[in-house]
């Protein structure tokens, strides 16, 4: 009982620090004008991690491709991995380290978001994604742990969670894009009074 409890309170504790981080919570509103900036003119938003954070890229993805809180049209976001015969055709033919980078020349276009989620904030296929991003005049977002990894040199906005434990730093990460989900959502779709 007593493990489960301090799990707990570690969760609490990194989303505690999140939350009296002035600049931090003040990133969150600004990438979330800037995605919607974005989706309002006609560009796309695209999301690429490995493991879990695949996994959170897909959901991030989904929640604005499907819905949040209402009833609306989807917004067109995607993230990169889900094409599997293109994800095991280039990493055969080319390597594993340029699958992200070569979707991105494919698909990316100026204007566009990439949010690249790795909690080391090193994956190699996700810094060349945002290597390649930056090349193309996209908004480039990191998600990452304390440090920021390599990935802190090729991003507008980094999202480092106060962390360097693999499942905190994912819990915070799924927590920032709901956040950012449900605020682009109501600036696109919610009427003003």
């Amino acid at each position: 009982m007593q493990k489960i409890k301090s799990i707990i309170s570690a969760s609490i504790e990194v989303k505690t620090k999140i939350l009296n981080d002035t600049d931090f919570v003040a990133r969150i509103h600004k990438v979330s004008e800037v995605i919607a900036d974005a989706f309002k003119n006609g560009h796309r938003l695209y999301l690429c991690g490995n493991g879990g954070s695949a996994a959170d890229a897909q959901h991030l993805a989904a929640e604005f491709t499907g819905r949040f809180y209402s009833d609306r049209e989807p917004l067109p976001a995607e993230a990169l991995h889900v094409n599997t015969s293109f994800l095991t055709a280039v990493g055969n033919d080319y390597s594993y380290d340029q699958i992200y980078e070569r979707a991105v020349k494919a698909h990316g276009r100026e204007g566009d978001v990439l949010i690249g989620i790795s909690t080391s904030g090193n994956s190699k296929n996700v810094l060349l994604a945002q290597q390649e991003a930056q090349k193309r005049g996209m908004i480039v977002v990191s998600f990452t742990g304390e440090s920021g990894g390599k990935m802190k040199e090729s991003c507008q906005y980094l999202f480092n969670v106060p962390s360097s434990d693999t499942p905190r730093i994912q819990e915070s990460h799924i927590l920032v894009g709901h956040i950012i989900c449900q605020l682009v959502e109501e600036a696109l779709f919610t009427a003003k009074p």
